[in-house]
């Protein structure tokens, strides 16, 4: 006798199995057990439990844009559509415009080039990156807040995922860039350091702090997010991991989880392309094992 099918278990059924207010096993061993993500539970209870607003439906755009970057503002309507927002395509356009993110394909467009700057060529392609501090890189990415919004970029040890270092800002200024490059330089020095071709990296005072540390200059082509693809699956970890769980509400309470996040990802969170060990970890080792091979040819 054939087997009958069982109809799988509807989205918004699992979050309704789950009890809020039951102490004996948390949201997120309810969530494991149904086999859904967190992020999912808390979206969904935004909506039903939370009026509509733009900082609520600028945080639905930003995740939705982070798994679909190159979704324009109106495959974007449709899917908040489908998941019983009810909004119109004029204002996802808007929102987005103000979030500085566009559907261009891979990612979001927080820097803008300038046709005044020089560009320099593209040189990890084909490159094998085998040690720390051979390659590093930067990015800018936006985090909501209810009263407006802010700008991080971090930079990037790419073969060690280390965070060298990150700066929060309310504008896309170089300033904040070349305040961020020149803390990292007191900490280590990379070989090739790789940016997109946003006005912020190709100016001549950013540009100018890589020259001075005799450091080479990599840029992205252009649109290919996928170029600088180390940092973007960095920011998809700390929003994911982080931001949208806390609900920030002032600058000066997200620059400190954000600091205890940081301290926490390089020092304590497990990575998985660095054999389960933290990248601060990771680097370390490496460093001991070359200088004991070094000892050993000597």
């Amino acid at each position: 006798m054939a087997k009958k099918k069982v109809a799988p278990v509807r989205l918004d059924e699992k979050i309704k199995m789950i009890e809020s207010s039951y102490k004996k096993i948390s949201i997120k061993h309810q969530c494991e057990l149904l086999k859904l993500s967190r992020s999912s539970y808390y979206n969904y209870r935004s909506r039903i439990d939370k009026p509509l607003n733009n900082f609520e439906l600028r945080k639905e755009i930003e995740l939705l844009y982070i798994n679909y970057p190159s979704h324009g503002s109106r495959r974007i309507r449709d899917q908040l559509r489908l998941a019983g927002w009810k909004v119109n395509r004029k204002l996802i356009q808007r929102l987005m415009r103000e979030m500085n993110i566009y559907g261009k394909s891979p990612g979001p467009n927080t820097s803008k080039p300038s046709k005044h700057h020089k560009i320099y060529p593209y040189l990890l392609r084909k490159l094998k990156i085998n040690r720390p501090d051979q390659v590093w890189c930067t990015d800018i990415t936006y985090i909501p807040l209810p009263r407006g919004f802010i700008y991080l970029a971090a930079i990037i040890d790419v073969y060690s995922k280390r965070i060298i270092d990150w700066q929060l800002s309310n504008t896309l200024d170089s300033e904040f860039c070349v305040n961020m490059l020149e803390n990292a330089f007191k900490k280590g020095k990379p070989e090739i350091f790789n940016t997109d071709q946003g006005a912020q990296f190709t100016s001549k005072c950013f540009t100018d702090v890589l020259k001075k540390n005799n450091v080479k200059i990599s840029m992205d082509g252009k649109g290919r997010a996928l170029d600088n693809v180390w940092i973007e699956r960095f920011w998809r970890t700390v929003k994911y991991d982080h931001i949208y769980f806390e609900d920030y509400e002032t600058v000066p309470s997200l620059h400190n989880g954000l600091r205890i996040f940081m301290n926490f990802y390089n020092y304590s969170r497990p990575h998985s392309t660095l054999g389960g060990k933290p990248p601060e970890l990771f680097y370390q080792n490496w460093l001991k094992e070359n200088k004991r091979e070094e000892k050993l040819v000597s």
